[in-house]
């Protein structure tokens, strides 16, 4: 083989072939699911992506004779840094054929590139924030990944392993059967505790007056929930302001659950949505000609699967049994929309007071992903 790595610049074209290369690798994988394609050259694009404000990125593109064989994104999040003290240079976006010459390429690519710029330690697959998907998929191959997550073959595994990179942080995920109705003592404990504090569900069924009302508050108590967690730091106004336009328009308000208090301020929320892994699969992730006909299928419910997106309780009221509230509600919509499992995304396998929710609940973990880091 003749490998080449070449940095690629952040115009339309050169990231096509970028985010088209994965979906082109695992195009006869049944639990891969592409990105929307569109998101994700937003999400790489300065100019679309607020994260830039405080990040650094360069990607990278391995070619064997012009054909491509592996992608790779060096990320440097400043803000990170400085919260952690640590000078760690990301890596996220990585994909790659089963050959030591690429991935070695394209490690060594990010690691020079961090080197340059006085970075010590490379981490990943991370990306520019939290709320991009991160970690590498060690377990459940087998298993259909959602749209919040990673999937990569187990030889990535493998290389991780020989390049002596070494566990940072896992994540768990859980697939959880939705009970035919809200279990007794769940249900208990959202009625006692929302008499000892006063608190409520709030639903909406206007996007602009939810937008208007709540949006704001909605992240800013992401950043209040999230601040201990693993590469959290704190989403800026222009995050806030970005991820309100972008995300707020699309979720299904029923299954969106806000807690407030008798101020009506929000102490706790659940945000759902309809799977949309089988319908970006259908539409290897593009909205032309007829990938919106199977993502708006899917967001309008017809769906067995929903995703459980933000769970997230203020730090005040957290450990105090809020999150029955939030499921006792959701539950009861989850059965109108017809769903029989849920999705619960990544969660830390040491944050014991976020897996202890699905103790009343038939549920089975079924994937597991790792961070990895080495010292440059």
């Amino acid at each position: 083989m003749s490998i080449n790595i070449h940095p690629i610049a952040t115009d339309r074209d050169q990231l096509s072939q970028y985010v088209q290369f994965p979906i082109d690798l695992y195009r006869d994988n049944d639990c891969y699911v592409p990105p929307l394609v569109s998101d994700q050259i937003a999400t790489l694009t300065p100019e679309a992506n607020p994260a830039f404000d405080f990040c650094e990125a360069q990607s990278f593109m391995a070619f064997d004779n012009g054909e491509p064989v592996g992608t790779i994104t060096a990320i440097i999040n400043r803000a990170a840094n400085e919260k952690t003290g640590l000078r760690q240079v990301r890596f996220g976006f990585m994909d790659f054929i089963d050959n030591s010459e690429v991935v070695d390429g394209l490690i060594d690519a990010v690691a020079a590139w961090g080197r340059q710029r006085g970075m010590t330690e490379m981490v990943g697959p991370v990306g520019f924030t939290d709320l991009d998907p991160e970690g590498m998929l060690i377990e459940g191959f087998g298993e259909m990944g959602t749209m919040a997550t990673i999937y990569n073959y187990p030889y990535y595994v493998n290389h991780m392993e020989r390049l002596g990179f070494e566990k940072d942080a896992d994540w768990v995920e859980f697939r959880i059967k939705i009970p035919d109705a809200i279990p007794e003592k769940h249900l208990r404990i959202g009625e006692i505790i929302q008499k000892k504090y006063g608190l409520r569900v709030k639903k909406y069924t206007s996007r602009s007056k939810i937008k208007n009302e709540y949006g704001r508050a909605i992240f800013e108590l992401v950043n209040e929930a999230y601040a201990g967690l693993y590469g959290f730091v704190p989403l800026t106004d222009r995050q806030i302001d970005h991820y309100i336009s972008v995300y707020i328009g699309v979720l299904r308000l029923e299954d969106v659950t806000l807690i407030v208090d008798k101020d009506d301020r929000l102490i706790a929320m659940g945000i759902a949505m309809p799977s949309l892994s089988q319908a970006l699969r259908k539409s290897r992730g593009r909205l032309w000609p007829f990938g919106w006909y199977h993502l708006l299928k899917a967001i309008k419910g017809h769906t067995d699967v929903v995703d459980l997106l933000l769970i997230a309780v203020k730090p005040e009221y957290q450990s105090k049994g809020v999150n029955a509230l939030i499921f006792n509600d959701l539950i009861t919509q989850f059965n109108a929309d017809g769903y029989k499992y849920a999705e619960s995304n990544v969660e830390l396998e040491d944050n014991d007071n976020v897996q202890k929710q699905w103790e009343y609940f038939d549920y089975r973990q079924h994937r597991r992903r790792r961070a990895w880091k080495k010292a440059l």
